[in-house]
């Protein structure tokens, strides 16, 4: 037992879930009006589709399992995935608090229409339409796709490599055509995307968190 907490014992990051959860959920409830809308001309041209809520709840597969599969494949993979991922969301998190934010245009759903719509209607009621930038589901995705693109182990399959990305990109318009985010959000996580992975990806930084993962490993 002593050697399998000792194997897994970079198990650790996770805990972040403890300090991202409850933050979230206090400004679910803190954020329900007065918030500043986010809106770009380009949304009015989106229409609504009940049908990306399946890449929509895909995303919660999608980042799990990635966090999982790099957890026990490859820590140096895992430690930056991790890094990338909940430094996003505490950006995400604190710029919500600065700035409350939300959307105004979510469509009116018939639940009955198709199991789809039912699916979208129960998300609306559930899920409030506030604290939306930068959209974590655009965000997350994206980072997914850098750790598996960046894998030794996983780059040289070409099967994975465009189930990734095809997924990444359904889930990004999925934000938008179900009318849970600006597009403006997405763009505003593409951004944050962007510049953390100069740092994470790139540069004396990488050099230094691999040192740290090589020591974890042994």
């Amino acid at each position: 037992m002593k050697n399998l907490f000792y194997r897994y014992r970079h198990a650790w990051v996770l805990s972040y879930a403890f300090i991202y959860l409850p933050w979230f959920l206090y400004l679910e409830k803190k954020v329900t009006n007065h918030y500043h809308i986010m809106h770009v001309a380009i949304d009015d041209y989106i229409p609504f589709n009940e049908y990306f809520i399946i890449p929509y709840f895909l995303w919660f597969f999608y980042v799990s399992a990635a966090i999982l599969y790099f957890f026990f494949a490859g820590v140096k993979d895992y430690y930056k995935l991790c890094t990338m991922l909940f430094t996003g969301m505490t950006i995400s998190l604190m710029v919500c608090t600065v700035f409350p934010n939300g959307t105004d245009f979510r469509p009116v759903i018939n639940p009955d229409k198709n199991v789809f719509s039912y699916i979208v209607s129960f998300l609306y009621s559930k899920d409030t339409c506030t604290n939306v930038f930068p959209s974590i589901h655009v965000y997350n995705s994206i980072c997914v796709h850098i750790a598996v693109s960046h894998s030794e182990k996983l780059r040289q399959n070409r099967l994975i490599q465009a189930g990734s990305f095809l997924l990444m990109v359904s889930i990004c318009l999925a934000t938008v055509f179900l009318k849970q985010h600006s597009a403006f959000d997405g763009l505003g996580a593409l951004v944050m995307a962007s510049i953390m992975y100069q740092f994470v990806y790139s540069g004396s930084y990488v050099r230094g968190r691999n040192e740290v993962s090589e020591k974890a490993i042994g």
